[in-house]
């Protein structure tokens, strides 16, 4: 016997069209939302610890809005100005609030200079943002320092790379006054570093 005729709903077939399209869109919202890109700084090229920022160190770059980097927006460009490296930062690298520090007027006139240090000669752990005092361990008539006495007062910690077995060298702000007897005795290889009560600065 012929079957009787399948009764048709158009309503629940308009809902289910809505629904599948609504679904369509959420998803297409969700990819939109995940590819979308934001301008962010980028630093085009090699700043120097202790370094003030110039608009020329920028660049301006496209960034995953969702990249859950804490990056600095393109918009603070120019506020970034007003600011030093922390740490020397590569041509390439994507500007972190990290990165920077506001003791721009606290270098202002200083002299940069590398003091390598030997292992027992320094703090087992020395931070970008320490504070140290800087003896010379031996006396030295060149470069006019006596045994256990203080060269560098309160300096900042700007860089630090490590030299290997428990030596390191650091970057440190100086008095220009100051910045040959301290390269003295760092060629001498004749300084120790102590940290200063409070650590970073």
């Amino acid at each position: 016997m012929p079957s009787a005729p399948r009764e048709r709903k158009p309503l629940l077939a308009v809902v289910g069209l809505i629904l599948i399209l609504a679904g369509a869109t959420g998803a297409g919202l969700l990819v939109l939302r995940s590819g979308q890109k934001v301008p962010a700084i980028v630093v085009s090229q090699q700043v120097g610890a202790g370094q003030q920022f110039t608009a020329q160190d920028f660049t301006e770059v496209q960034v995953s809005a969702n990249t859950g980097l804490a990056y600095v927006p393109w918009s603070q460009a120019g506020q970034v100005l007003n600011f030093v490296a922390k740490t020397t930062i590569p041509a390439g690298t994507l500007l972190t609030p990290a990165m920077v520090t506001t003791n721009a007027n606290s270098l202002a006139g200083k002299d940069l200079v590398g003091v390598p240090l030997k292992a027992g000669a320094m703090p087992i752990s020395l931070n970008v943002g320490d504070h140290v005092e800087l003896y010379a361990l031996s006396r030295s008539a060149a470069c006019q320092t006596v045994a256990n006495s203080v060269v560098e007062q309160d300096v900042p910690v700007l860089a630090v790379s490590s030299s290997g077995a428990g030596s390191a060298l650091i970057t440190v702000g100086v008095d220009p006054a100051t910045a040959g007897q301290l390269l003295c005795a760092a060629a001498a290889g004749s300084l120790g570093a102590v940290l200063l009560p409070g650590g970073a600065g």
